[in-house]
């Protein structure tokens, strides 16, 4: 598959990248969960550049660092002595950088806290002194996202306050996704790019994954995700063991809670055997953001109303399907799997169109809020989707259906009346019903 989209991302690394070259070192770092394409971003945006490009993976430090002198030697053209520490190398590079522009990429940089954890002391050390008499572009990325995050923005870490810019990036928008189906399969239907959407959660390297072994109609989504082999049946176990550590159980029971419908904190605490969860939650959300906090939409901060999501689109199917399912995986039962997954999708899929909807209202940049709105619990009274423009002036109010003949408009115009005396009294009202059709 070709590369895609990130223009602002790749424009703000060579405007960086010039200020670097034409003032002094510059240090940017680039976050992302897994599989975001962090690395293809780096290597697109400076393609024309000299990358000195180095890998940290969980080997001595001595045998890293004997790699590490190679792939120097042979993109900078210099002799390159023998070195057995990160911070030799590093500063070898800086005394480079007095002399020669290039760009220094370390990926997984959060790697050497399982290495030698005193590198970041270093790299603030020699960072701090030979900073401004060097043309270093110097990018480090990473995918555990709270560690890279803890590095750089906890205030007790040497590397606070060092970055001159941090990139999180973000899945594919809804407008790309589209752009892929026309691209690799002219006659998509709107069902296919949802299934899209709905597998993948635009995450770059499993739209690929998809797109590569043209596996872009349904069925053929489902039984490339549901084969022996799939990248996809360990990837969300991979991806969270990695982030959460050896403590991963109750994260994953909490997770699966989420994804199984139980999105409060009592229905969550009810299904793990009335475990008390909330500093879990709130590490879940603040921590690790890998689940947010719903709210209706104008309710306070401190409201209780709250309802918790998976906030990663393929880590909510993941658990759903694959996890959920993981006796019929060891019984080798992938037949059985698909027919499951294949026989949910259109009750599945109908979250997960609403979700679609609000990201594209999202990305249109003409709303100041977006969200749902819901009664407590004993009111039959819930709307979709209630967002409210830029001028502050009008709401939109959608159901959200997967086909339109399931709309009832009259229930709809029932649920504006309750909220035009609970929150929209001073909007004019726009309603619809948002289909498939709409994608």
């Amino acid at each position: 598959m070709k590369f895609y989209n990130r223009t602002t991302e790749i424009a703000e690394l060579q405007r960086i990248k010039e200020m670097a070259y034409n003032d002094h070192s510059k240090l940017t770092v680039i976050t992302g969960r897994r599989r975001i394409g962090k690395t293809s971003l780096i290597l697109n945006a400076l393609k024309d550049d000299v990358i000195v490009y180095l890998f940290v993976s969980r080997k001595s430090e001595a045998d890293l660092c004997s790699g590490f002198c190679s792939e120097i030697e042979r993109q900078l053209a210099v002799f390159v002595p023998k070195m057995d520490s990160f911070i030799e190398v590093f500063r070898f590079l800086l005394e480079q950088a007095k002399n020669q522009k290039f760009t220094l990429v370390i990926d997984e940089f959060q790697e050497f806290i399982n290495i030698n954890e005193s590198v970041y002391s270093d790299i603030q050390n020699y960072w701090d002194q030979y900073r401004t008499a060097t043309k270093m572009n110097f990018i480090v990325s990473g995918s555990i996202y709270s560690l890279m995050t803890k590095i750089f923005q906890d205030k007790k870490e040497p590397l606070f306050g060092r970055a001159d810019a941090m990139i999180k990036l973000t899945p594919f928008t809804t407008a790309v996704l589209k752009e892929i189906m026309s691209d690799y399969k002219q006659d998509f239907t709107n069902d296919e790019l949802l299934a899209l959407y709905t597998y993948t959660g635009g995450v770059p390297k499993y739209v690929e994954l998809l797109v590569d072994n043209k596996a872009l109609t349904i069925p053929k989504m489902i039984k490339y995700i549901c084969q022996s082999d799939s990248p996809f049946i360990d990837e969300g176990r991979n991806l969270l063991i990695q982030e959460f550590g050896k403590k991963y159980g109750n994260y994953f029971s909490i997770l699966d809670a989420i994804s199984s419908g139980m999105n409060t904190q009592s229905q969550i605490e009810a299904f793990m055997g009335e475990k008390s969860i909330g500093g879990q939650l709130s590490k879940l959300e603040t921590v690790y953001e890998v689940i947010k906090k719903q709210r209706p939409l104008f309710a306070k901060d401190g409201s209780q109303t709250v309802r918790y999501e998976v906030s990663d689109n393929f880590l909510r199917f993941w658990f759903r399907y694959i996890e959920r399912n993981r006796t019929l995986i060891e019984l080798g039962n992938y037949e059985g799997l698909s027919r499951l997954i294949n026989d949910d999708y259109p009750v599945y899929s109908g979250k997960t169109l609403e979700l679609y909807f609000k990201q594209k209202m999202q990305e249109s940049f003409e709303y100041r809020a977006i969200g749902s709105w819901w009664e407590p619990k004993g009111s039959q009274n819930e709307v979709d989707i209630v967002a409210i423009t830029l001028d502050n002036k009008k709401a939109f109010v959608a159901e959200v259906k997967r086909q339109k003949k399931n709309f009832k408009p009259q229930l709809l115009e029932t649920k504006i009346e309750v909220l035009k005396t609970k929150i929209l009294y001073k909007y004019v009202i726009e309603s619809t019903c948002l289909d498939i059709t709409d994608m």
